[in-house]
């Protein structure tokens, strides 16, 4: 059985990864990219007007950080799968991201090829 409409939110605050991070999205018809945005605020906003299934997290944003968003989806009854992608790889953030919430912990230089395959598994487990 194929999963359709799974609603994802992008929160990203450099507009040239974002509209990457977004083609990789279009390329899976079971994923419906609800929003863009670049701020904690946004981002909460997004998250209180629906249900969301995937939240793909930059860690720093033009206003707050991606760690008050896994502590606000904490707080959630239904959780979306979590994948952080960052420029900030350090042991200590992976550390705090997957204790947080988060599923996945992705450095955007070096492990960027891996989203489709995470995004594949994530469509697999709904």
């Amino acid at each position: 059985m194929v999963v359709h409409g799974l609603k994802a939110l992008l929160v990203e605050d450099s507009s040239v990864l974002a509209a990457r991070m977004a083609d990789v999205l279009t390329e899976f018809q079971e994923i419906d990219l609800v929003g863009v945005v670049d701020s904690e605020t946004a981002a909460l906003v997004e998250m209180k007007k629906r249900r969301l299934d995937v939240v793909l997290l930059d860690l720093h944003l033009k206003e707050g950080t991606g760690f008050g968003i896994l502590r606000a989806l904490a707080t959630m009854h239904e959780k979306p799968a979590v994948v952080v992608l960052t420029n900030h790889d350090s042991a200590d953030y992976e550390r705090q991201a997957l204790a947080m919430g988060a599923r996945y912990f992705l450095d955007k230089a070096r492990d960027f090829y891996r989203l489709p395959e995470i995004l594949r598994d994530i469509v697999g487990q709904r």
